[in-house]
C-alpha cells in the first residue's frame, strides 16, 4: 500500500532546532548541548530516509522503523513547541509589567516574572525527563540502521524503484458500449473537428481532465475511433504515464505513423523524420495519462507538430488540470464529471451479466449498495461487475459490504487511486493524509482546511515574507487541479472528496489519524492508537461520557474536531461540562480544537493548559463568555466565534494573542466592545467585525496598526465615534486588500 513519508516531518523538526529564536533561549549549558545532539543525530537519520521510504514497501521492519521515527519526530516537536511557548509567555509577562509600571514600581515585580531563563524551565524534572527520553529513542533508531541495512543517500535524489506504473493503454475500444457520455463525446468531437487552431500553431490541443477511474481513456478511445475522425491521417495513440521522455514519445509516435521500428538513436534525427512525416498532413494524436508539468519538455516535444495541416489535433488525458494549462489548452479543456446513478447501474449490469439483465428481486436488493460503492466512478462499476460475475449470488451482499480496499488483490481501484497519491509532492502528501479526519460526503470551505493545516504546521514557508494563507491556498488549488478535491454539486463555494479518495486518505494516514463516525461505532471499529495525532468525531444530539472513552489514551492528540452530521436535522448538540472538562484535561498537546454547535454555556478555566493551541472553533455554540485564560494562549492563530448569539464579551487580556491571524465574530451581536490591546495583533488578517466602544476598549485608531488586515470588515456601533472625518483614513491606511463591507 502507499508509502509512509517521514521526510517532511523530519525537515520541520530540523528547521526548529536550528532557529535562532529557540537557540537564544537555549544558551544555558545542558539545553543547547542536548538540542545540538538531536540535530546531529537527525541529520544522520535524514540521510537514510530515501532508502528507508523505498525499502518499506517490501520490508515490514523498515516500515515499523519509519513509524517509530515519525512518532518520535512529533513528540520532539511537541517538546520544542512547549519550551518556546513557555519562554514566549514569560517574555510577554515581563513586557506587560514593564509597560504598565514606572521604574520604581518595576522593582516590586516578582522574581518569577523577571528572572526567567531557559534553565528555569530545563530544571523542571518532567522537561528533563522528556528530553532525555527523546535522546535515548533517537540513539536507538540510529543504532538500528545497520541491522536494517539502510544506506545513506549520496546525491540527494529520490529513488525511483518504488514508482508505480499504470497498465499501458491502446486505442482499441474495450467497452461494448459507453454509458452516460453522449454529451461528453459530442463536445469533444466538436473541439476535434473544428478547423481553426486553438493557438498560434497549426494544431490544437484538447485535454480531458478528471480523477482516476472516471473514464478519461475510454472517452478518448471513443473519439479516436469515431467515424467523424476518419479524415485524420495519420493517427497515433501513446500511453505516456509518468515517464515524459521526449525521445521515447517522439520515437513511439514516429513508429505508430510509419508502422516500422525506428533505429535512430538521436533526438534530432527522430524529430526531423517525424516532422517530414507530418508535414502538410492533418493528424490526430492521443497522449494518454500525462503527468508532467515541465513546459520546456512539452515545447521540445511539440516542435515537429507545427508543420501539420490546419485542423490537426492532439488529445491529452490527465488527472492534473495544471498539465492542461502547461501545454497551453486552457480554452480546450474538458473536465469529466461523475456518472449518474442510473448509468453506473447499467455499466455494472453489463459486466456482471452477459446480457446485462438480472432478476427484479436481486436488482432491488443490491442496486443501492452498488450505487453507493460506485459513487459515480465507471471504473468501480466495471470492477464490481467483474468481481461479482464469478461469485455465487448468495455471496454478493457480503462482497458489496466490504471495502474495496480489502479486495485490492482483485480490484483495479486501489492501484488506480494510489497512483494519484504517489504523484503528489511531499508537502501535499502530508496535507492530503490530514484530510482522513473529514467525514465522507462532508462539504468544506477552502479556508476551513487551510486554517487547520496552518495550526498543524503543515504549510512550509521558504521565507518569512510568504503568508501562510496564500501558500495554503496554493496547496488547496493544487489538490483541486489534481482531482483530489471536487467542487460540491450542491454548493459551488464548497468542496468534497470522493468516497474512494477519502478511503485512500485514511489508508495512507494509517495510525496518524482517527475518525469516529456512526459506521465505525455500529461495527465496533472505533479503535484508537496512542500514536494518533489527528481525530474527529460526528456529533450526535446527545453526547455522553461513554462515547468519548475511546479518547482515554489521547495524550498526544494534536487535532480534536467535532464534525456536524451530513444533511442532519440536528441544529444543536448537547454535551456536559464534565465531559468537556475531562477532554480538555487530556489534550495538553492540542493545536486544533472544535466544539462548534454544542450547547456549551462556558468553557472550563482548565483550557489554559492547552498552551500549544492555534485553532479554536466555537461557532454556533451557546457560549456566554470565554475564560480570561484564553488571553494567555499566545500561539492562537484562529478564533472562530461565528453565530455565538449569546456571547456577551471577549476576554479583556486578548492583547497577548500576538500570533492571532483570524477572528470571526459575525453574529455575536451582544458583544459591546473590542478588548484592549487590539493594536498588538500585528499578524491579524481577518477581523469580521470591529465594535466601537464608549469606554476602555480598543478604538478605531488601533486599526492603523493592523497592516495585514484584508478581506471584509464590518464596523459596528459607530454612534460611539467622536471624530467621523478620520474614519476612512484610519481604516484604509496601507490596506489595499481590505473591503469595508458595512458601517453600522
Amino acid at each position: 500500500m502507499a508509502e509512509l513519508i517521514v521526510s517532511p516531518v523530519l525537515q520541520v523538526l530540523l528547521e526548529k532546532l536550528v532557529s535562532g529564536e529557540l537557540l537564544n533561549f537555549a544558551t544555558q549549558e545542558g539545553v543547547r548541548e542536548k538540542l545540538k545532539k538531536w540535530e546531529r543525530t537527525l541529520k544522520i537519520i535524514k540521510a537514510l530516509l530515501i532508502d528507508a521510504e523505498d525499502k518499506q514497501l517490501t520490508n515490514e521492519a523498515v516500515k515499523m522503523w519509519l513509524e517509530d521515527l515519525q512518532d518520535l519526530a512529533y513528540d520532539a516537536e511537541d517538546i520544542l513547541d512547549e519550551y518556546a511557548t513557555e519562554a514566549l509567555r514569560r517574555k510577554l509577562k515581563i513586557q506587560n509589567h514593564q509597560a504598565a509600571t514606572t521604574s520604581r514600581a518595576r522593582k516590586l515585580i516578582p522574581a518569577c516574572c523577571t528572572g526567567f531563563t531557559p534553565t528555569a524551565l530545563w530544571s523542571d524534572f518532567s522537561m528533563r525527563s522528556k528530553i532525555d527520553d527523546i535522546t535515548n529513542r533517537l540513539d536507538d533508531l540510529c543504532r538500528q540502521r545497520t541491522e536494517l541495512g539502510l544506506v545513506a543517500n549520496i546525491d540527494g535524489g529520490r529513488s525511483t524503484t518504488a514508482s508505480l506504473k499504470r497498465p499501458p493503454t491502446s486505442s482499441l475500444q474495450i467497452e461494448l458500449g459507453v454509458y452516460g457520455r453522449d454529451e461528453d463525446i459530442a463536445k469533444i468531437l466538436k473541439m476535434v473537428l473544428t478547423d481553426e487552431p486553438s493557438d498560434v500553431n497549426n494544431f490544437g490541443v484538447i485535454s480531458i481532465v478528471g480523477m482516476g477511474g472516471l473514464g478519461k481513456t475510454t472517452l478518448a478511445q471513443e473519439v479516436y475511433n469515431h467515424r467523424s475522425s476518419k479524415d485524420f491521417n495519420p493517427k497515433a495513440w501513446l500511453c505516456v504515464s509518468d515517464d515524459f521522455d521526449v525521445m521515447r514519445i517522439s520515437t513511439a509516435i514516429l513508429e505508430s505513423i510509419t508502422r516500422n521500428p525506428c533505429n535512430l538513436k538521436d533526438l534530432d534525427a527522430v524529430q526531423n523524420q517525424l516532422k517530414e512525416k507530418l508535414s502538410g498532413r492533418k493528424f490526430l494524436i492521443v497522449l494518454d495519462d500525462v503527468w508532467s508539468e515541465d513546459y520546456n519538455m512539452w515545447a521540445t516535444l511539440r516542435s515537429p507538430f507545427m508543420v501539420g495541416a490546419h485542423g490537426s489535433k492532439i488529445i491529452v488525458t490527465t488527472r492534473h488540470e495544471r498539465v492542461a494549462l502547461t501545454i497551453g489548452c486552457s480554452t480546450e479543456c474538458h473536465r469529466l464529471k461523475l456518472l449518474s446513478d442510473d448509468d453506473c447501474w447499467s455499466l455494472f449490469g453489463r459486466h456482471a451479466f452477459d446480457n446485462g439483465a438480472m432478476g427484479a428481486e436481486l436488482s432491488e436488493l443490491i442496486r443501492p449498495k452498488v450505487i453507493e460503492k460506485c459513487n459515480g466512478l465507471p471504473l468501480v462499476a466495471k470492477t464490481l461487475g467483474g468481481l461479482l460475475r464469478s461469485e455465487k449470488r448468495d455471496k454478493w451482499l457480503d462482497i458489496l459490504s466490504s471495502k474495496l480496499w480489502e479486495l485490492q488483490d482483485k480490484s483495479e481501484i486501489p492501484a488506480a487511486l494510489q497512483i494519484s497519491y504517489h504523484h503528489l509532492p511531499l508537502h501535499l502528501k502530508r496535507c492530503f493524509a490530514y484530510c482522513a479526519i473529514l467525514p465522507k460526503d462532508y462539504e468544506f470551505e477552502e479556508t476551513e482546511l487551510v486554517f487547520l493545516w496552518m495550526a498543524e504546521g503543515l504549510i512550509q514557508q521558504s521565507n518569512k515574507n510568504e503568508q501562510l494563507e496564500e501558500l495554503g491556498g496554493e496547496y488547496f488549488g493544487d489538490l483541486i487541479s489534481r482531482s483530489i478535491f471536487q467542487i460540491s454539486s450542491s454548493n459551488s463555494s464548497k468542496y468534497t472528496m470522493h468516497d474512494l479518495i477519502n478511503d485512500l486518505a485514511q489508508k495512507v494516514s494509517r495510525k496518524l489519524s482517527f475518525r469516529l463516525d456512526d459506521e465505525m461505532e455500529s461495527n465496533n471499529l472505533s479503535t484508537f492508537s496512542e500514536k494518533t495525532r489527528y481525530a474527529s468525531y460526528i456529533c450526535h444530539e446527545y453526547n455522553d461520557k461513554r462515547r468519548f472513552q475511546v479518547f482515554n489514551d489521547a495524550a498526544r492528540l494534536r487535532t480534536h474536531l467535532s464534525m456536524p452530521q451530513v444533511n442532519a436535522w440536528i441544529k444543536t448538540c448537547y454535551i456536559s461540562n464534565v465531559v468537556v472538562s475531562d477532554l480538555l484535561s487530556m489534550f495538553k498537546r492540542l493545536r486544533a480544537l472544535s466544539l462548534q454547535k454544542y450547547y456549551i454555556i462556558e468553557l472550563p478555566n482548565s483550557i489554559k493548559a492547552l498552551k500549544l493551541l492555534r485553532y479554536l472553533n466555537l461557532s454556533g455554540s451557546k457560549i456566554r463568555s470565554l475564560p480570561e485564560s484564553v488571553g494567555s494562549m499566545c500561539n492562537l492563530q484562529t478564533l472562530l466565534l461565528r453565530d455565538c448569539h449569546t456571547l456577551l464579551k471577549l476576554p479583556s487580556n486578548m492583547g497577548n494573542l500576538i500570533n492571532l491571524r483570524h477572528l470571526d465574530i459575525i453574529g455575536a451581536s451582544l458583544i459591546e466592545e473590542m478588548p484592549m490591546g487590539v493594536r498588538k495583533w500585528e499578524c491579524l488578517r481577518t477581523l469580521s467585525n470591529f465594535i466601537v466602544c464608549k469606554g476602555s476598549g480598543s478604538n478605531l485608531k488601533d486599526l492603523e496598526e493592523l497592516k495585514l488586515l484584508c478581506g471584509e470588515l464590518h464596523i459596528s456601533k459607530l454612534e460611539n465615534v467622536t471624530h467621523f472625518q478620520d474614519i476612512g483614513k484610519v481604516i484604509l491606511s496601507d490596506k489595499k486588500d481590505l473591503k469595508v463591507l458595512s458601517l453600522e
